[in-house]
């Protein structure tokens, strides 16, 4: 099965599971007891509350939105309650319960503790509760009106449960399993298709293999976010089930994987021209064997097997071991480069394939040699630490801020809506309630697409009710076809999940309910309080978050260019944070990709349009330079180990590294310390004037106010030459002293593989760089097309 029917079956699988859930609550609600009946009022929060947790959800994902239900439950029942006794539902006025909505979402918008889910269930709460409070308030037992709704909303959440093992269950575990199969199926196909172009000796066949392995990489970049997203079912499964895995973080061996892929590829785009010369008979029998032992390991897939039924092998094979050893015959010069690191990198391929790779436990990890000073601040730490997990659980200003807006928004759609129609004023908060998100969004994108999907699916609903208007059973079956066919259509770029799910909760909450009156009449109803809902989303979203997605993805590119420089800066040898700053590159990174994405969907209205181009050149150039500083990591914790081989090159060899890297450091860090400024300001004239007037852009550290885009432009060739050209001859000098006093070829292989290594990460990591700066200054052109002086 290949990846686009896995897709589909996964994708048909959730919408039937959905649909199973809405015809569970659709059953219970409308053919149950009567006495039953009275105590779940609120069906349609059984719907939204089931569709939220089922769609795509696996079991332990499930598990997860049940408890998220749950404390939704807990935080607004008791205390939604203790209002309502107080104060008396006869006294709420819109106004009053404006107030009381405002009040209530802001405390539980508030927590750290509590997820986005969990969040949108208590919004639609809260708004159900007070609307509920003004439009029925002299209705007995309306004080425990709140007890109600949790009935439903348990409802809800029981059904989704129910649906996930229907007709059998869906495990996060048995997923996984088949997208790891899918994707080592990916990788396995890219390392073969690599090394048998390499072997080729035709760079022909090179440029072919390396076009060739594009879709392959989409495919497995997609693969690899799906497995990271189901993973997080895994522990609430182990939960409920004895379930034993190798490794509880599959994508992070996949992880590895992929960065030894994405290396061997730059490698071969790096390759000169072939035939190449240390390629001989030997050479090749061993690099056609690690094909095979490649392949077959990959597709043993063993972080996924049970642990009695893991054989435990070396970590690298026979055929790497004569690879190594033959290249004790080899100087790393700069042709030989390529050559060696994708060798390196095959290498890496071997040790993540072998399950060997452990998921670090802390974020930074220091060697220190002082015994007694470990001793004795281990008591403050430990205190540090306890403060820390204190402070964690407070609030900050991105919780306060988002708070703020939830409460505000609701508040308002909640009056407004009451003044438009005071018994149907829940859909006006019920259309937001369930459709914040933490973060940045595209706000005008998602609404249309949610205005989109509620009239989509009221239309489909008025449809069903004029075709079948006597049968209540007709009518609930029209619904499964939908359900299915917006399962496909949440994963459309037209709708996306905001307009999918809206159209599911349009077309239940005509066909799946009672006692509405005519059907059209409460579908331009709930169509207008929708448009009232959503007018007041993004009224307060620009007044409270004015800048558009494009401002901010420029403010990311600047900060991802600081962590890199910082990055750029941990370079020693032996790696002490570099690990922890380039996980945070990754997610700035990560971060910058999601603005660039809802830049692009964002109407441009008067402003100048959004430069997809530009920015999708300098994300793959910073996601290059993640993957080569993971290598450079790598190479830094594995050299220890043939260093400790060496007594008298030890020391010189440590020098070499260490000088070489702080003349690369301190050439690239200038520039990109540069560029970051560039992108911090408003325009270019802006940037003109201030450096006119000596403001900005004098580098201290440097000691000068040498225009850097001047040393860039006419010296970013050179200036790499010259670093690669002091590296590599230090390199062969040591290689061929250490080669004379040594005798295991082993040994020897493995420094010229290192050194090498690390020789074409600082050539690649200068080329990125450089394709990175013409990126800026090509987005900065666009914007800025009359002015050049700066750049």
């Amino acid at each position: 099965m290949d990846r686009k029917q896995m897709m589909l079956r996964m994708r048909l699988e959730s919408a039937i599971r959905t649909a199973v859930a809405c015809i569970i609550v659709g059953c219970t609600t409308l053919y149950g007891p009567s006495h039953f009946q009275n105590h779940v009022p609120f069906p349609s929060f059984s719907y939204v509350t089931a569709i939220l947790i089922v769609s795509d959800s696996t079991l332990g994902d499930t598990l997860r939105g049940s408890w998220s239900a749950f404390c939704a439950t807990v935080q607004v029942v008791p205390v939604s309650i203790l209002s309502l006794w107080i104060f008396k539902p006869a006294n709420f006025s819109p106004a009053t319960a404006a107030v009381a909505v405002v009040l209530m979402s802001f405390l539980v918008g508030v927590p750290r503790s509590t997820d986005l889910l969990c969040k949108r269930i208590a919004f639609g709460q809260v708004v159900i509760v007070y609307v509920g409070a003004v439009a029925y308030g002299d209705a007995p037992g309306a004080v425990l009106r709140p007890l109600h709704l949790a009935s439903s909303t348990g409802l809800g959440a029981l059904a989704s449960v129910i649906a996930t093992f229907l007709p059998f269950p869906r495990l996060a575990i048995i997923e996984v399993r088949k997208l790891f199969h899918l994707y080592t199926q990916n990788a396995s196909a890219r390392t073969s298709l690599f090394i048998k172009a390499f072997l080729s000796q035709d760079s022909e066949s090179v440029t072919e293999a390396v076009i060739e392995s594009k879709p392959y990489s989409e495919t497995g970049d997609m693969l690899l976010q799906n497995i990271k997203l189901i993973q997080e079912g895994l522990p609430w499964e182990r939960r409920v089930m004895d379930l034993r895995c190798h490794l509880s973080n599959p994508g992070y061996q996949l992880q590895g994987i992929e960065t030894a892929i994405r290396g061997m590829e730059m490698a071969l785009a790096s390759c000169p021209l072939l035939p190449v010369s240390i390629i001989d008979q030997e050479l090749n029998t061993s690099l056609q064997g690690m094909d095979i032992e490649l392949g077959l390991k990959l597709l043993e897939a063993p972080s996924l097997l049970p642990k009695e039924a893991i054989t435990v092998r070396d970590t690298k094979s026979v055929y790497f071991d004569k690879v190594v050893q033959s290249l004790a015959k080899v100087s790393p010069t700069e042709e030989q480069l390529p050559i060696i690191f994708l060798l390196f990198c095959m290498g890496i391929l071997f040790d993540s394939t072998s399950g060997n790779i452990q998921i670090p436990k802390t974020k930074n990890v220091q060697i220190n040699s002082n015994i007694e000073v470990k001793a004795s601040q281990g008591q403050s730490n430990d205190y540090r630490q306890r403060i820390l997990g204190i402070l964690n659980w407070l609030p900050g200003i991105e919780e306060l801020l988002f708070a703020f807006k939830c409460s505000i928004s609701l508040g308002l759609a909640v009056l407004f809506g009451m003044v438009f129609n005071e018994k149907n004023a829940y859909w006006s908060g019920l259309t937001i309630a369930i459709s914040f998100a933490t973060g940045v969004q595209p706000t005008f994108t998602v609404a249309n697409a949610r205005a989109q999907g509620t009239a989509l699916g009221t239309a489909y609903g008025v449809v069903g009710c004029f075709l079948f208007p006597k049968s209540r059973e007709l009518k609930f079956l029209t619904l499964l076809p939908w359900i299915i066919f917006v399962g496909f259509l949440r994963h459309s770029r037209m709708y996306g999940q905001a307009g999918g799910i809206s159209a599911v909760i349009g077309a239940l909450l005509i066909l799946g309910r009672q006692r509405y009156g005519p059907p059209h009449e409460f579908a331009i109803t709930r169509l207008t309080e929708a448009f009232v809902g959503l007018s007041c989303l993004i009224l307060v979203e620009l007044v409270l978050q004015r800048q558009r997605p494009a401002t901010l993805a420029k403010f990311q590119l600047s900060r991802s260019l600081r962590i890199l420089e910082e990055c750029i800066q941990h370079i020693t040898f032996p790696p002490l944070e570099l690990k922890e700053k380039q996980r945070t590159l990754k997610l700035h990174v990560d971060e910058l990709k999601q603005l660039r994405k809802y830049a692009e969907t964002e109407p441009n209205f008067y402003y100048m349009p959004f430069r997809a181009a530009c920015y999708d050149k300098l994300l793959g150039s910073l996601s290059k330079m993640i993957i080569l500083l993971q290598l450079v990591t790598n190479i830094f914790e594995t050299l220890p180990d043939v260093l400790n081989r060496l007594v008298d090159e030890r020391e010189e060899i440590e020098e070499l590294i260490n000088i070489d890297l702080q003349h690369f450091k301190e050439n690239v860090s200038t520039s990109l310390r540069y560029y970051e400024n560039i992108t911090t300001i408003k325009s270019l004239a802006f940037g003109e004037k201030g450096r006119q007037e000596n403001k900005i852009f004098h580098d201290l550290e440097a000691g000068d106010s040498t225009n850097r885009s001047e040393l860039n432009s006419a010296k970013r060739g050179d200036l790499a030459e010259n670093i690669l050209s002091s590296y590599t001859r230090h390199s062969v000098q040591l290689v061929e002293r250490v080669c004379i006093s040594e005798c295991e070829e082993d040994l020897n292989g493995k420094i010229v593989l290192y050194l090498g290594s690390l020789g074409f990460c600082m050539k690649s990591l200068v080329s990125e760089i450089t394709a990175t700066e013409n990126g800026i200054k090509e987005l900065l052109r666009w914007e800025n097309p009359l002015r050049r002086k700066l750049l």
